[in-house]
């Protein structure tokens, strides 16, 4: 029986790209599949920062950071906590990103044109002990041209690869089978959907116009995760979060549905890690939104005072930008779903970005002037528009103004004024002395004497209830759904793994669908920066597997 290509790739985001990219590379025909049409091709990563982590980078060094593999790998070894016996590959995985971080990741994506901000970003800053949870250091590089930037050269090499006779690209073709010949998986079959031309994100058709059953000697499976099925992130909820929350919006779009895991799954591969998940704490809704319930992350610097629904400051060291799922588990335990920031104009201003290229047209855009007006605006654009439209935001001039405001977007007015102020009275006390009990106020002085937090990321320390500082503003936090930290088990080959243990022959796997390596290469939590990578280093080693292994 003839195969139709040496290779077929299930889904066309990064990691698929990725391992597309090379296969061409090798000289291997490959069909590229993906449900969604081709307006859509680079999946998530398009939407995305554009965040990276790198070890002891240029970039790095320019702005003082002194980092280390051996610093890195701790680092990671610390905040993955991996503690399960299927963690074995994750966290071999883990060794070789770590690996891939220090040593050549940076000079293979800069030969393909690929180049970054110059401020490294300090994200996951944790605030436990050495061998916690937590970036020691700043490694988030932000690619010049966010998402996109970092889509482009593997979308331009797989087109490369079609004017070559190498590639075949078919949207709208979604898979729901996987059948074996001669004992290899080596058969994809399933729905052709009617055309669409929605906008990229936008909710496409799911009318079926007919069938496909395609061959190849080599199947590998990038389709991504389960953040935008929202019952299937509930079904998977880990108890030790809690209960589920009742309301949450969502961070990508419908289709990121996670069907074809369970495809997968039916043809004998082994799903592992189901129940780690990478949400965020601090997503508000889109006043702008593309896909249905469209939230948006707030990166946030350190300054603002984070408030559970009953107005209580979270504890130590659940500060902004610190301890995303520490964050997360705690406010599970409050009996409500959100939380708030309490700020100033003057905190918003510097320490708020907003994940996404469409909110950082200035980056997407490689905008030098842009970046430029953005570091001198009183608020940069994006963040006012939120502001002036959001349902999230209530801005006001005084407390009780801004207190009504807070009440009034919840179902139960819970916030009192008068132990809100005089939190926020305490707070600023000792704002006033360079001496503190207040653990917030040291993270906030720490994070000044790193040069590229004092210059965009951190406002001085100041006490909120100045008017000169204003005006006042309330910001309620949702659940935002993201990512998912386990999936398909997979060898350091990107060979899917059977629940025995041995691979499954024909089948490889890479980016989110398999937990961005070995089925959960982040463990428990992420580093940040850590999933863009993940996906270029599982496809990329996905498609040098199989280039070998096809005739």
């Amino acid at each position: 029986m003839a195969y139709d290509a040496d290779v077929i790739v299930i889904g066309a985001g990064l990691a698929g790209l990725a391992a597309t990219a090379e296969l061409v590379d090798a000289g291997r025909s490959v069909i590229l599949l993906d449900q969604e049409p081709e307006q859509s091709i680079g999946g998530q990563a398009h939407w995305s920062f554009g965040g990276l982590f790198f070890v002891d980078s240029p970039e790095q060094r320019r702005m003082r950071i002194k980092d280390s593999h051996a610093l890195a790998l701790q680092d990671w070894m610390g905040t993955a906590g991996f503690d399960r016996p299927e963690d074995h590959w994750p966290r071999r995985w883990a060794e070789a990103y770590v690996d891939f971080a220090a040593g050549e990741k940076r000079s293979w994506l800069h030969r393909q044109g690929v180049r970054w901000f110059p401020v490294v970003g300090w994200a996951e800053r944790g605030g436990y002990d050495a061998n916690g949870h937590g970036n020691s250091v700043p490694r988030f590089h932000i690619t010049w041209g966010t998402g996109p930037g970092l889509v482009a050269p593997f979308e331009r090499r797989v087109r490369e690869g079609v004017a070559k006779g190498l590639v075949q690209l078919r949207f709208r073709h979604r898979v729901t089978g996987l059948s074996r010949s001669a004992g290899t998986v080596d058969t994809v079959s399933g729905e052709i959907l009617e055309p669409s031309d929605i906008r990229r994100g936008e909710a496409s058709s799911r009318v079926v116009g007919g069938a496909f059953e395609l061959r190849a000697q080599a199947v590998i499976v990038t389709s991504g995760g389960i953040g935008g099925n929202h019952d299937l992130v509930r079904a998977h909820w880990p108890a030790r979060l809690g209960t589920p929350p009742e309301r949450m919006v969502a961070g990508v779009p419908a289709h990121v549905d996670g069907e074809m895991l369970a495809v997968a799954e039916d043809a004998g591969a082994h799903l592992v890690n189901r129940d780690r998940m990478w949400h965020y704490t601090e997503g508000i809704q889109n006043w702008n939104p593309i896909w249905e319930n469209h939230g948006i992350r707030i990166l946030p610097g350190p300054s603002s005072l984070w408030l559970d629904a009953r107005g209580n400051r979270l504890p130590v060291p659940l500060f902004p930008g610190f301890d995303t799922l520490g964050t997360l588990e705690h406010i599970m335990t409050t009996g409500y779903d959100y939380t708030w920031f309490v700020l100033d104009q003057k905190i918003i201003g510097k320490e708020f970005a907003l994940s996404g290229s469409e909110q950082n047209p200035d980056l997407t855009g490689k905008s030098v002037r842009g970046v430029f007006q953005r570091a001198r605006a009183d608020v940069p654009d994006p963040v006012k528009a939120f502001m002036d439209n959001g349902a999230d935001f209530v801005v006001e001039k005084d407390l009780g103004a801004l207190v009504r405001g807070m009440n009034a977007l919840t179902k139960e007015p819970l916030i009192d004024e008068a132990r809100l102020r005089h939190e926020i009275t305490a707070r600023d006390r000792e704002v006033a002395n360079p001496f503190t009990k207040d653990l917030q106020i040291t993270a906030v002085r720490g994070a000044r004497s790193y040069l590229g937090d004092k210059l965009i990321r951190t406002a001085g320390p100041h006490r909120i209830l100045d008017p000169k500082a204003g005006p006042l503003i309330a910001v309620r936090l949702n659940i935002l759904t993201r990512k998912s930290l386990g999936g398909l088990e997979t060898d350091l080959s990107s060979r899917v793994l059977t629940e025995g243990g041995d691979p499954l022959p024909g089948v490889y796997a890479a980016g989110e669908a398999a937990g961005f390596g070995g089925g959960g290469v982040h463990g428990y939590r992420s580093l940040e920066g850590t999933f863009l990578g993940g996906c270029l280093f599982s496809g990329r080693t996905a498609g040098r597997a199989a280039a070998k292994a096809v005739n």
